[in-house]
């Protein structure tokens, strides 16, 4: 077939898709001809002119035939073989249209092609009066910047206008007349514009007659449905009113605006048609119901007349289909006829006020000017009497008329007489284009006003869904009193209660997306002279409104011809409107201003439609699914004006045509009909022709479920528990939304129809799983209803509504048996939508068979079939189930009913034979076990307990332990072994119980088995699973509620576990114990707040590291151990703000402090140090306040006792005993600060009195002299014995380590002690915390300052013993790294300008330290507080140097350097400023060395000793830089020559703390660095320091 389809053999009939036929329209015998002289090329899309026509062909062609005027050479001539436009080649266009006289193509790329008559600026080029060839037009977005070209997908072209439709679902127009649709008074219009008044909705297709457009628009979702106004923006009327009268309220939001101008003949036919009195406004404010929003414009419109009162009281009872009636053509030539006319439509007769009422008002012609002074607007314009009429009026008439007119109702004649009618305007208007005789016209005239209040519903602003489909009386009649209220609100108190079940589908945006959408308005514009706007009317419309009546109609396609309209719905009806001057309508001989149902064939089966200029063809469904042409229309053979002519025939079914094969596609224009034919090849073509014809028909059939089973069944009262109601509204909607699928795919496959027909582009197949899972929805909740009983419970309260309707639903249930039982119809009846699967897969399979095995087309229909089949097969045991399981419920005991059954609950087996029982179970119980898809059931007499499936575990039991036929149940709190009564039947309840777990976890059981790897079963469940369980008898757990992992029926893996009294933990389980890292919180009900605990577990306890926060403020960070702090923690009480903020940290055991801590009591000023044992201070430990008393000795419960030494600010010392807190009591030793000092007994209060009872000495001065530390010396010699000892050792270590290897030690140090994650950054950051807490605040007390040096010391002597156990080949403290040769750099020494080659370092190598490998890790963090002490401890000398320091800088440079006794020749001469060279002069400042000077103040800005010592050593080097820029010679320093020159530059650096700068090296430095280099040159600095403290200026 392919290889055919493919052949590029030209002759006749080789081609077997895409033929075209052509005929005259009207003619009596039809004989479809092939146009002469055409190749045969695959035609995808034609379009017909007046007198021409165009084609498509599959490569994108565009061929033309017929009279071509615009053509050179061919203007009188009629071209019957189709010439090729050669304008086109290559563009490859996709879709054409032709208007009367005019032509357009859009290319794949969106771009638009005009040519032909241009007299009207229909082919967007101004000033050609036509074009010869296709030329491009240019549409672009003038609110986008820059401008984008807008690209089209669809063209429309009517007689002089035509409109394209974009991708961004938008419509552009150009040419001439109202029918644009834009806010536009200047014709014609060449320059496409955008028809702003649907911008933003999306338009899914345009159509043009000839002097009219129509748009299938896509309804708004419910939620952009924007508030509408209380009053219209244009005529200012209320939209919704309310009428009190006496004892009722009628209330009506039928509200018109039509925005219409009434023409003159003169003005009709002049291009400026549409000019309006001032400038229209642009969009509507409210969307879809934008008729509010319109501008009006009356000029003499004729006022209603008393046939359309009578149409307002026409009975609309029961027409589901049309929704508006048609009481046809009627005339009324006295009094009698109203009121007989009346009386048939009421089935009542009129009683006596309705008749007098009417006959007043017969008699009683109305005032012009009453009406215009009612009426607010210009003088001279008037707005429509049927807007007004439709306030009072139409919504008070109702179904029956005499149900509306109740006594005290609004009075017929007040009505009329307000709207009546002056006899002169009646015949104003001209009815009909084509000239006729009298009697005709006035008869249109008559049935369009007729028509008019009917067209008023397509201006209303409620949605006729409500009132149509579901039957609600637009009236309401309520008591007076409630005039006050909400109209909205009592629209809503009217309906009955199952109302809120909206059968209108709950719509997917999945499917609406990828399948044509059914929600559709039809809105229209241009002129209505015919009616052919459908708006009840006969006004033009200058902007595009919307037809109400068709709303809910599920529009698919618009057809607009000369003057009339048609719209195909999805449910294969047709709307027709307009002129129906010929028929052409398809129902009644007269002309229709609103939407009527065509009569097309006894089973209205149309899935196309196309309009002539006076005829209409429809395109129906054949019985063998072959389509079959209908014509309505103009026949040549008859008179057009005789008066008996109003074409009575209907619709008739062209014979000719059905032969030539299967038709895909139908066109009219002028004269001409024609079709696009395929040949059925392999039978491929009817294939999907019966694809799509059976997929229409199903919905219709489920449409008609829809309204005449489910809706009127969702409105019975008692149906049953709220639970039964539910599951029915869930059973509608789910139905709803399948039928709205099936529609929306019928829609589509009517389009593929249409085009290329590639299988690959099914929609069915590119979308199978939109299908398969809606299908899949609805079974599950078809079989969840049946699970319940729903259709027994269903068949009482429906029984007098369905036996009425028995046969209807035998019929619709496809059941031709007697006496069925109702339940069993109903049970097949929704159950229906399984069969159609069935079909798509025979389908499927047959079009499958007309591709090559091997071809990927195969695959693909293959695969779709075998998939819809497998679903039908799962399904239909999905049926078994439930019906399985609703004949258990129906036998189980009536109590256990009502709480077991569940919807989703399907029974896979029971023991009620006596196959299983329970091990060790008494004699006379009764142990009986249900196995459901989600509980196994243990019931025993009227008690049951219910096992989830998802947390029990199965395992057959080994027969060695005696335990034959064996099954062990194991579940979160319960142990059962169940005995079967044969090997079999273990085996049977086995595999149920494993498969039913399985099933449960994997929480598939209403997917088919279709797609990857659905259908493997695992022949057993996983041990460990994740699942949710509460527990009920554990004493710990109970009413506790556990989600998360699980094995063998514990928790076990992370989860959380929530308590009923609102305990929560998260984290990780073991054996079904908190076990490892978890989140736990316990609430406070007292502080309303949690406590909140977040760490590690063990065996269901605290145990580890954690973080407790309490709902006191409190937290403690620390150990844990079985629930309470052990071990090292850090507990923070209050903030700072609070009543009493503190802080410890330290030891903990069994929940108190007990061991080593410090605690600082903020509010007290004190900090602690020291020992403690059950919370309290026991044993040694330091205090010093912020008062600046320091204490150290003996504590006792919490109290200073015992002996201690107790300092205060002023150096007084007292060493002694103590018997309270700062309480002296006892023998001691008390020193004065001059060193004077008194022993004996003390007792009293330090600070407030002390009694003394003892002995005052006073040592000699050289006594003092001789204990007061030698500070220089002395701190030099510690240095040296350090360094000796360090070289007493003899290095050792195996392998080469190299100092490569170090620096990657250090590395990695550095690296592992930023991140607390590492235990080495663990340990430091923890030591930092005690550190900073023990010397901040309250502790920043000088005395502390060489425990704080010894502390840091100690730190850093044992964590390098942790690394030598991490890197064991790193060598011990103070061994030496050789280094290689290349290491040893040659640099300048500082003492000389020469190159030296020998080291001057005495060491041989680089030497291993702990303090230069931790400290640049450790000191930074702790280098704040421990400067702190520095500070604090040399306060009083730094005080001296600063003075100092401050009065000799106020010298200039050469004053100072004279007065250090620098030698002149190291006096810079001149110095570089800013790269500029500059002499010194005696009055200059701060510029000699000032390089060295600079460098010099780093050293406050490093932390490590090492990188304080390499500032200085740098130092020196820049002055010997400077010296040698001098001297211009190399030179040897002498200390006597630099130490003048360096001292300079220390006073010039004016560093503020050095002296605690120059402690701290010498504390923590290198011992080894003592006697190289940069040891000298600390010393240097040193000597300076205290020089400068001494030096006395003169």
């Amino acid at each position: 077939m392919d290889q055919q389809e493919r052949s590029s053999v030209e002759a006749e009939g080789a081609k077997e898709r895409g033929l075209v036929h052509i005929w005259q329209a009207g003619s009596c015998s039809v004989t479809p001809e092939r146009l002469p002289g055409w190749s045969g090329k695959t035609v995808l899309q034609a379009a017909l002119g007046i007198n021409h026509g165009l084609l498509l062909t599959e490569g994108g062609e565009v061929y033309s035939f017929g009279k071509l005027p615009w053509k050179v050479g061919l203007e009188e001539t009629c071209t019957k073989s189709p010439i090729l436009e050669n304008a086109l080649i290559g563009q490859h266009v996709t879709t054409v249209a032709a208007g009367s006289y005019h032509n357009g193509a859009v290319t794949e790329s969106g771009v638009v092609y005009m040519w032909g008559n241009n007299s009207a600026g229909q082919c967007a080029v101004a000033n050609q009066p036509y074009l010869q060839e296709p030329n491009p037009i240019s549409i672009s977005d003038s609110e986008t910047s820059p401008l984008v070209s807008v690209r089209i997908l669809q063209l429309a072209c009517g007689e002089e206008h035509t409109l394209a439709l974009s991708l961004s679902r938008e419509i552009w127009a150009w040419g001439s007349g109202c029918q644009l649709g834009l806010i536009t008074t200047t014709f014609p219009v060449t320059k496409p514009q955008k028809v702003e008044h649907l911008a933003g909705r999306v338009v899914l297709q345009v159509a043009c007659g000839a002097y009219h457009s129509l748009a299938l628009v896509q309804c708004l979702p419910a939620q952009d449905m924007k508030p509408i106004p209380e009053r219209c923006n244009h005529c200012s009327q209320l939209l919704i009113t309310m009428t009190d009268k006496e004892d009722h309220v009628i209330i009506s939001d039928s509200h018109c605006c039509p925005l219409g101008v009434a023409l003159a003949d003169s003005q009709a036919e002049n291009h400026v048609s549409c000019s309006s009195l001032e400038t229209l406004e642009g969009k509507s404010a409210t969307g879809s119901q934008s008729e509010d929003c319109q501008k009006t414009f009356v000029e003499d419109e004729p006022a209603a007349s008393e046939s359309e009162m009578t149409s307002v009281l026409s009975n609309n009872d029961g027409q589901e289909d049309s929704g508006i009636s048609s009481p046809g053509n009627v005339l009324f030539p006295d009094k009698k006829a109203v009121k007989e006319y009346l009386e048939n439509l009421s089935d009542d007769p009129l009683n006596d006020s309705q008749e007098k009422s009417i006959s007043a008002e017969l008699e009683q012609p109305s005032q012009e000017e009453e009406l215009t002074a009612c009426l607010p607007g210009p003088p001279g314009v008037s707005t429509s009497a049927l807007n007004s009429l439709v306030v009072s009026c139409a919504s008070a008439v109702g179904v029956r008329v005499a149900a509306t007119y109740e006594a005290g109702a609004l009075s017929l004649k007040k009505v009329m007489n307000f709207y009546g009618t002056t006899p002169g305007e009646l015949g104003s208007q001209s009815g009909s284009p084509s000239p006729g005789p009298e009697g005709l016209k006035d008869t249109r005239e008559e049935q369009v006003k007729l028509e008019s209040m009917q067209g008023k519903k397509s201006s209303s602003l409620v949605d006729i869904r409500e009132e149509e489909s579901e039957g609600v009386s637009r009236r309401l009649s309520l008591p007076g009193l409630l005039s006050q209220v909400s109209p909205r609100l009592l629209r809503k108190v009217g309906r009955a209660k199952m109302r809120t079940v909206a059968l209108t589908p709950t719509y997917s945006g999945e499917a609406d997306a990828l399948l044509p959408s059914l929600r559709t308005e039809v809105w229209s514009w241009g002129k209505g002279k015919e009616g052919q706007l459908g708006h009840g009317d006969v006004l033009p419309r200058l902007q595009p409104l919307c037809v109400k009546s068709l709303d809910s109609k599920e529009v698919i396609q618009l057809s607009a011809g000369g003057h009339h309209s048609l719209a195909l719905t999805a449910k294969s009806q047709v709307y027709s409107w307009g002129s129906n001057t010929f028929g052409q309508l398809g129902h009644l001989n007269s002309p229709t201003t609103v939407p009527r149902l065509a009569k097309v064939c006894d089973d209205s089966r149309v899935w196309s439609t196309a309009a002539g200029p006076d005829y209409s063809l429809f395109l129906v469904d054949g019985e063998d699914f072959q389509p079959g042409l209908y014509y309505s229309g103009r026949e040549e053979t008859r008179e057009n004006n005789s008066p008996g002519n109003n074409c009575t025939k209907s619709p008739t079914l062209l014979l000719a045509c059905s032969m030539l094969g299967y038709i895909s596609t139908v066109t009219a224009g002028g004269d001409n009909c024609l079709v696009l034919v395929d040949r059925n090849i392999m039978g491929y073509i009817a294939s999907l022709h019966e694809l799509a014809s059976t997929e229409r028909r199903f919905y219709c059939k489920l449409s008609e479920i829809k309204s005449r089973v489910l809706r009127p069944l969702l409105g019975l009262d008692n149906l049953g528990t709220a639970t039964t109601v539910q599951q029915l509204q869930d059973m509608a909607s789910r139905f709803s939304k399948l039928c709205y699928l099936i529609g929306q795919h019928g829609a589509s496959l009517s389009s593929f129809l249409h085009g290329i027909k590639e299988a690959k582009s099914l929609a069915i197949l590119k979308h199978s799983s939109l299908f398969l899972d809606s299908y899949t929805e609805y079974c599950t909740s078809v079989t969840n209803f049946l699970v319940m009983g729903g259709f027994m419970i269903l068949a009482k309260p429906a029984i007098d509504f369905l036996g009425k309707n028995q046969e209807l639903l035998q019929d619709l249930a496809e059941m031709k048996e007697e006496n069925i039982q109702l339940v069993d119809v109903l049970n097949t009846l929704f159950f229906l939508p399984v069969r159609q699967l069935h079909n798509y897969a025979r389908v499927l399979l047959k079009l499958a068979t007309c591709f090559e095995v091997t071809s990927p087309e195969y695959q693909k229909l293959q695969d779709s079939s075998s998939c819809c089949e497998t679903l039908v097969v799962h399904l239909n045991r999905k049926r078994k189930e439930a019906e399985y399981t609703l004949s258990f419920w129906k036998t189980f005991p009536g109590k256990m009913t009502d709480s077991l059954r569940r919807p989703d609950r399907r029974l896979i087996c029971e023991s009620s034979n006596r196959g299983l029982s329970l091990q060790h179970a008494g004699r006379f119980s009764v142990n009986w076990f249900i196995l459901f898809n989600d509980a196994l059931v243990h019931a025993q007499f009227s008690t049951h307990h219910i096992f989830p499936l998802s947390t029990l575990w199965v395992e057959a039991l080994s027969e060695e332990a005696g335990n034959v036929n064996g099954l062990k149940i194991t579940t979160p709190e319960e142990h059962f072994i169940l005995l079967s009564s044969t090997p079999q039947e273990k085996t049977k309840w086995l595999r149920a119980i494993s498969q039913a777990v399985d099933q449960a976890l994997r929480g598939t059981s209403d997917l088919p088995p279709y797609g990857s790897g659905g259908n493997i079963q695992r022949q057993e469940p996983p041990i460990s699973r994740s699942a949710k369980y509460t527990f009920y008898k554990d004493p710990r757990l109970k009413d506790a509620t556990y989600d998360g992992r699980w094995l063998s029926g514990k928790p076990h893996g992370r989860g959380i576990l929530r308590w009923a009294d609102g305990r929560i933990y998260s984290g990780m389980f073991r054996n079904g114990l908190e076990d490892g890292y978890g989140e736990y919180k316990i609430p406070n009900k007292a502080l309303t707040k949690d406590d909140h605990y977040v760490g590690y577990w063990k065996e269901g306890k605290m145990c580890g590291q954690g973080v407790y926060s309490y709902a006191t403020g409190e937290v403690y960070e620390g150990c844990f151990l079985d629930n309470m702090r052990h071990g090292h923690g850090l507990l923070r009480s209050g903030k700072l703000t609070s009543s009493s903020p503190s802080m410890f940290i330290g030891q903990w055991v069994m929940d108190k402090k007990t061991g080593y801590g410090v605690f600082d009591d903020i509010t007290r000023g004190e900090k602690y140090m020291g020992t403690w044992q059950d919370d309290l201070c026991q044993g040694n430990g330091v205090v010093v306040t912020q008062f600046g008393l320091y204490y150290e000795g003996a504590f006792s419960n919490n109290k200073m006792m015992g002996t201690g030494v107790l300092l205060s600010e002023d150096d007084t010392v007292y060493e002694g005993e103590f018997s309270d807190d700062w309480t002296l009591s006892g023998k001691g030793t008390l020193t004065l600060p001059n060193g004077d000092y008194i022993e004996g007994l003390f007792s009293g209060e330090w600070g407030s009195g002390i009694k003394i009872t003892g002995t005052y000495f006073k040592p000699s001065l050289y006594d003092s002299e001789k204990d007061r530390p030698k500070a220089f010396p002395e701190l030099l010699s510690r240095s040296h014995t350090q360094t000796l000892e360090s070289l007493e050792f003899i290095p050792q270590h195996v392998g080469a380590f190299t100092l490569e290897k170090y620096e990657n030690i250090k590395k990695y140090l550095i690296k592992a002690c930023d991140t607390p994650l590492h235990p080495l950054g663990r340990l430091v950051e923890t030591l930092v915390a005690v550190y900073r807490m023990t010397y901040v605040g309250v502790g920043a007390n000088r005395r502390l300052l060489q425990e704080a040096v010894r502390e840091i010391k100690s730190y850093l002597k044992r964590i390098f013993q942790l690394i030598r156990f991490l890197f064991p080949d790193l060598p011990e403290e103070g061994s030496t790294i050789p280094l290689l040769v290349t290491e040893t750099k040659r640099r300048k020494s500082f003492c000389s300008g020469k190159m030296d080659s020998r080291s001057e370092s005495p060491e041989p190598g680089y030497v291993v330290t702990s303090s230069g490998l931790l400290l640049p890790v450790l000191l930074p963090r702790l280098y704040p507080p421990l400067f702190m002490l520095y500070a604090l401890d040399n306060e009083r000398e730094e005080d001296i140097y600063w003075e100092c320091v401050l009065r000799l800088n106020k010298q200039s440079d050469t004053a100072l350097l004279s007065f250090l006794g620098v030698q002149l020749k190291f006096w810079p001469v001149t110095v570089s400023i800013l790269g500029e060279s500059k002499k010194v002069v005696p009055n200059t400042k701060d510029v000699c060395f000032a390089s060295a000077v600079e460098c010099l103040q780093q050293i406050s800005t490093t932390f490590t000793p090492s990188d304080k010592l390499k500032v200085i050593q740098q130092t020196f080097e820049e002055i010997s830089q400077s010296v040698l820029e001098t001297l211009q010679e190399d030179f040897l320093w002498s200390m006597d020559d630099l130490f003048p020159v360096f001292l300079y530059v220390v006073l010039r650096a004016r560093i503020r703390n050095l002296g605690s700068e120059v402690h701290l090296i010498e504390d923590l430095m290198d011992p080894y660095l003592q006697h190289g280099e940069q040891g000298i040159m600390f010393t240097t600095l040193k000597a300076c320091y205290y020089q400068i403290q001494h030096e006395k200026l003169t």
